[in-house]
């Protein structure tokens, strides 16, 4: 089972209540996570855009809408939560000539493709894939809507290593004179597609609705679409803020994956 469709509303919903928490978090400049391991990557993975129309997926309050829009691009952002594009529309007046916000659901095919058929140079979505209850009207409907060659540039959380019911932990070893503390993980299951609810910010007021799909589903809808993928990430933070908290630096907490449309 590829999709999640009976949690679509109650997705929706759970968006809606968290857009304004999560705007308030994130602000103009994002986390630490995006910062270091999203944005750098994903801007390296499209390359120079600009003059480019890029579709900017799940875009939230529109944090790299603006950056693409910084560096020259013509952005049509989405996000299936209105009171998210409430929060991007009131962050980017200044933006207003380059970028252009919308309510879509990316599970809306025909919606999707009324964005209109050869009209984007590049597609982007930025930790939203997990989120979205059926990705295949979406990849469908890119396949249509992006340029020959065009490409699609996709980040979630990796799902080899934070799949449902993974639990973190810190170990500590004393080697030689030293006190060594390590980060780990521990799976139980990966294989099968799961939805789940889970914490995306500490203290926002209700969980968020995931949808893990392991590496092989993820990627064989998007071949099963029409896509090849000619590039592949695994970011990691290069340093440790607190030995005392779990860091993801071994063990990457993202994958980044470039598609090409053929």
């Amino acid at each position: 089972m590829y999709n999640f469709n009976e949690y679509l509303d109650e997705s929706k919903k759970r968006w809606n209540t968290n857009a304004s928490f999560w705007d308030d978090y994130m602000g103009n400049e994002n986390n630490r996570f995006h910062r270091e391991l999203i944005r750098p990557y994903t801007e390296n993975l499209l390359g120079n855009v600009s003059d480019l129309s890029i579709l900017d997926i799940a875009c939230g309050n529109g944090n790299f809408s603006r950056r693409l829009a910084e560096l020259g691009a013509h952005v049509v952002a989405f996000d299936f939560s209105m009171t998210m594009i409430d929060c991007a529309i009131k962050r980017s007046e200044q933006y207003k000539k380059n970028i252009q916000y919308k309510v879509i659901d990316a599970t809306d095919y025909k919606t999707l493709l009324a964005l209109g058929i050869n009209n984007f140079d590049a597609a982007v979505s930025n930790m939203g894939l997990m989120d979205i209850a059926d990705i295949e009207p979406l990849l469908e409907a890119l396949q249509n809507i992006l340029k020959p060659s065009g490409v699609f540039v996709f980040s979630v959380v990796h799902p080899c290593f934070q799949s449902p019911g993974m639990k973190k932990y810190l170990e500590q070893e004393e080697v030689d004179n030293n006190i060594i503390t390590r980060s780990c993980i521990m799976l139980y299951k990966y294989k099968r597609p799961e939805s789940h609810l889970g914490v995306g910010i500490n203290n926002q007021p209700v969980a968020t609705r995931y949808f893990h799909r392991s590496l092989s589903d993820l990627l064989r809808i998007c071949f099963e679409k029409g896509f090849v993928m000619d590039a592949l990430e695994e970011p990691s933070f290069t340093s440790n803020e607190d030995s005392a908290q779990f860091e993801w630096m071994e063990i990457p907490p993202v994958i980044l994956v470039r598609l090409r449309k053929i």
